[in-house]
């Protein structure tokens, strides 16, 4: 499907290239940080963005972390890794068991899941890592009605299908990888063969087609999970709710989520360019998100605190020649706003980004 907007922020991209080794670098840990807080924020991951470039940057831990959350942090990041050296294989054709392998990473191991039925009684059931479903699963819509993905007997076949469609379509390449991309994750996410990490697995697998085909990876944002999923939410609606149905979709079929995604991908590669050619004191970057700040006392406060992590109020105050009353106020915003955070001994971490 053609978009003049797609085509043309990819030949924006396309003449960057290739990209000077410290904007790869930087591009790269922009995007470690961002797209493992977002896939697992969707799922509900409690660790902030700030903790998360801590985590996996430099192995630490700080504030309140649950162990859990840490824990499918870094496995997360091992899965990207992992994910990008497959990619890299463009000899290698997709196979069930990488998708299996890469669930098994993610997952670390098998779990128990307890719920409380009504009446009070506690029933319990095992995610096992790297094993397709063994029970049937669905959601609840934002509509409350009950939305039933593949069965567990449907679900081989139906993997073996999607598996061989994408190896024959990258061969026959009449999809552009960016429809490839954005039809394989609607197929896969209407089978949702695993009992759980099906999200991050189909938002891996996008990345996973882009980066196979020398394209830019994109962040699905946590903030905008509503949109996400109602972009689905409407593709479903249009294909109808017979799972088989769902994993043989058409990009007709699936209108609403390809023009979503065309969009977001629109967005994060124009983010992309902006990263790597925009140099300005004044811009910097927070979770994909380009701030420009009204005041340059904002920027100055931070370079002082990127240069001297134990800057004291004093010593800010008279680096910057601004009052402590405006400057305590400048500094509690960057603090609201998450772009800096203040360790137990009083030394400060910046978590915005430089766009120079």
């Amino acid at each position: 499907m053609a978009n003049t907007k797609l085509e043309t922020v990819l030949t924006q991209w396309q003449n960057l290239q290739p990209l000077a080794e410290i904007d790869r670098d930087r591009l790269s840990r922009r995007f470690t940080i961002d797209f493992n807080y977002n896939s697992n924020h969707i799922e509900g991951n409690t660790l902030t963005y700030g903790q998360t470039e801590l985590l996996l940057l430099f192995g630490k831990i700080v504030g309140e972390a649950n162990f859990r959350d840490c824990e499918e942090m870094k496995a997360s990041n091992v899965g990207l890794q992992m994910m990008l050296v497959e990619s890299s294989d463009k000899q290698l054709p997709l196979t069930q068991n990488f998708i299996r392998t890469l669930h098994r990473t993610l997952l670390r191991e098998d779990y128990t899941v307890y719920r409380m039925l009504p009446g009070g009684v506690q029933t319990s059931y095992v995610i096992h890592a790297g094993q397709y479903k063994t029970r049937p699963n669905s959601v609840i819509t934002r509509y409350g009605d009950r939305f039933e993905y593949a069965s567990p007997e449907e679900t081989p076949a139906l993997m073996t299908d999607l598996v061989d469609w994408y190896n024959r379509a990258e061969q026959e390449g009449k999809l552009s990888p960016i429809d490839l991309a954005i039809l394989f994750h609607y197929r896969y996410i209407r089978i949702h063969p695993f009992e759980d990490g099906n999200g991050r697995i189909a938002r891996l697998m996008v990345n996973y087609i882009l980066s196979r085909h020398g394209y830019p990876m994109i962040v699905v944002r946590s903030r905008l999970k509503q949109d996400y999923l109602e972009a689905l939410h409407r593709a479903d609606l249009i294909v109808g709710s017979t799972p088989a149905d769902g994993a043989h979709a058409s990009l007709k079929d699936i209108r609403p989520f390809h023009k979503y995604m065309v969009n977001l991908i629109c967005h994060e590669i124009e983010n992309d360019v902006l990263f790597v050619t925009e140099k300005s004191q004044d811009i910097w970057w927070y979770d994909g998100e380009r701030i420009a700040f009204r005041t340059p006392n904002y920027g100055r406060i931070l370079r002082e605190l990127r240069r001297e992590p134990k800057a004291t109020l004093a010593y800010l105050q008279e680096e910057i020649g601004i009052n402590r009353s405006a400057l305590q106020k400048l500094l509690q915003t960057l603090l609201d706003k998450h772009y800096v955070e203040r360790d137990a001994d009083g030394s400060w971490r910046v978590f915005i980004t430089p766009s120079m």
